[in-house]
């Protein structure tokens, strides 16, 4: 797995395109402000890793989340930070299971529309930390 995250005062997001044929028809245009953003890559060996994966990505989201004391979290499946990937199903899956966790434990949880390119307006906080890079 490969994420990575930063804090942003403010993204915004669009659908553009469908990434995979068989993605639901979504239109869907949202901003959230104050916010941690996890662009997560899958790997091919991530189902084998078994629950480790999803409590990993977890605690390094609501880490960044507490550095900047926000509970609003968005996941964006972004398969462009390795050349190994995982079955889609699986990281719609594991996407799906962390914003439910997430919710659960009482942050705002956002996913992007899984199977779509997005527009997106990136705004970076310039702190050290607002860029975090972590690979397991």
């Amino acid at each position: 797995m490969k994420l990575l995250m930063f804090y942003m005062p403010s993204f915004w997001y669009r659908t553009h395109a469908k990434s995979l044929a068989e993605a639901p028809d979504v239109e869907i245009s949202r901003e959230v402000p104050h916010c941690v953003v996890v662009l997560v890559q899958a790997e091919e060996d991530d189902p084998a890793k078994g629950k480790k994966v999803l409590d990993k990505l977890l605690k390094n989201a609501k880490w960044l989340a507490g550095k900047f004391d926000t509970k609003r979290v968005v996941l964006h499946f972004f398969s462009h930070l390795s050349e190994s990937r995982s079955d889609p199903e699986y990281a719609r899956r594991l996407l799906d299971e962390a914003a439910e966790r997430l919710g659960n434990a009482g942050y705002e949880p956002h996913v992007t529309p899984f199977g779509y390119f997005c527009e997106m307006k990136l705004h970076i906080g310039g702190e050290s930390l607002a860029k975090v890079f972590k690979a397991f």
